[in-house]
């Protein structure tokens, strides 16, 4: 498992901009066939996707998945609940986390490991709207400098 090449397909921007990231964990999805090869074709948006916990485990919500186009009569639901695959432990700590510190699960990137479709989850806070306003003046500052620097290069 060491040698599989990791291929990143969407990192959640609006997730990383919005929330303060905390830990991440890797887990794995239940998907349809329809769903993986859309996966692989990069048809799918996060929206507001979050993680849910229940007591079967973990459910991933709201995650956008386009129906794949050459499909047929079994096609997938775009939008239906997809359980993500961890092991009990790693749930029972997740769920002590959540509960005890009042954060949030998210996700945060869909990438293929091999040939395996895996989520990266963060565990996450919400940001308030200064330090919003702050990643929003760093963001512009790092820009400038940029072009400065590209313009001076020349």
């Amino acid at each position: 498992m060491a040698t599989d090449k990791i291929k990143i397909l969407q990192t959640n921007k609006k997730a990383y901009f919005n929330y303060e990231v905390i830990e991440d964990f890797e887990a794995g999805i239940a998907l349809k066939g329809t769903e993986v090869k859309s996966i692989r074709m990069n048809r799918f948006s996060y929206g507001d996707s979050y993680v849910k916990i229940t007591p079967k485990g973990l459910i991933l919500v709201s995650l956008h998945i386009s129906q794949y186009k050459h499909g047929n009569l079994n096609n997938h639901e775009p939008e239906r609940e997809r359980r993500l695959l961890l092991h009990k432990q790693e749930i029972k700590r997740i769920k002590r986390k959540v509960e005890e510190k009042g954060m949030t699960l998210i996700p945060t990137q869909i990438y293929l490991k091999g040939n395996l479709v895996k989520v990266r989850i963060s565990l996450c806070r919400g940001k308030q709207a200064h330090d919003k306003r702050h990643a929003i003046r760093e963001r512009d500052t790092q820009r400038d400098l940029r072009r400065e620097l590209k313009n001076f290069n020349r």
